[in-house]
């Protein structure tokens, strides 16, 4: 297939690697910003643009892979065209497409995607969505030769998807980023909590999270918790301490 991405960024990098891999034929990659999108061009052997309106009209598929608070200002910018139309956001309904296109979807990885950082294309669950059936059979035709791992799924659920990876991959994340300021502020390298996350994560390929839940939160052990915020300089990371105790607290009561 002929594809053009309208993106540069992480997600659409790991895309069009797996598509030309795939042995499909990547036109063009447009981005605002010329330099972004001349470096994904290159990696995929493909034209680039930062002027909208010279986006090439003959591709089979067009991948908008784009912040989502700019998608509806992309396509109400966008030339006329052939081929599908399809975003890979995970919180953005299939129908923004309505009023600008009469075939469309959704391609969505559920992974997280850095562009310095290789990553298993054929191991990644993709979640898609068409407005019809012919459409659907192009997408899933489509998507199966990146992945294995194919599934038919609506908007709404998407949507609670999408919210259910936040809480799993970027608190996540974001937890570790505060574990780490609190190590190097007392001198303690990061790679000593590493055998931890390990096994944290790999215990819920066994357990439920609720049933692999450790900590003082859970038997709301005051005074350790106490002496722990007694150590947090910040007073959002404290009241961030406070919640989540009280949140796994409140959880692990109710079963």
């Amino acid at each position: 297939m002929k594809i053009v991405f309208i993106g540069s960024g992480n997600v659409a990098t790991h895309l069009a690697m797996a598509a030309k891999k795939a042995g499909h034929h990547i036109l063009q990659i447009y981005s605002h910003s010329a330099e972004n999108a001349r470096c994904l061009a290159k990696k995929v052997d493909a034209l680039y643009s930062d002027n909208i309106s010279q986006i090439n009209p003959s591709a089979d598929i067009y991948i908008f892979s784009v912040k989502d608070d700019a998608l509806s200002q992309v396509l109400a910018e966008m030339p006329e065209t052939e081929g599908i139309w399809i975003h890979t956001a995970g919180s953005i309904p299939m129908n923004i497409f309505q009023p600008y296109q009469d075939r469309y979807g959704v391609l969505y990885p559920l992974q997280t995607f850095s562009k310095e950082r290789e990553i298993d294309f054929g191991k990644i669950p993709l979640f898609i969505e068409a407005n019809d059936s012919k459409v659907c059979e192009q997408l899933q035709e489509f998507a199966c030769g990146l992945s294995p791992i194919v599934r038919y799924i609506e908007s709404e659920k998407r949507r609670y998807m999408h919210l259910a990876a936040v809480f799993a991959c970027n608190f996540v994340n974001h937890m570790y980023a505060t574990a780490a300021q609190l190590l190097e502020k007392n001198q303690i390298p990061f790679d000593v909590l590493l055998p931890l996350i390990d096994e944290t994560a790999a215990k819920v390929h066994q357990l439920h999270p609720r049933e692999a839940q450790t900590g003082p939160a859970i038997r709301f052990d005051e005074q350790v918790m106490n002496r722990h915020i007694d150590l947090i300089d910040d007073a959002l990371t404290r009241e961030l301490y406070r919640l989540i105790s009280q949140s796994i607290h409140k959880y692990s009561s109710r079963q």
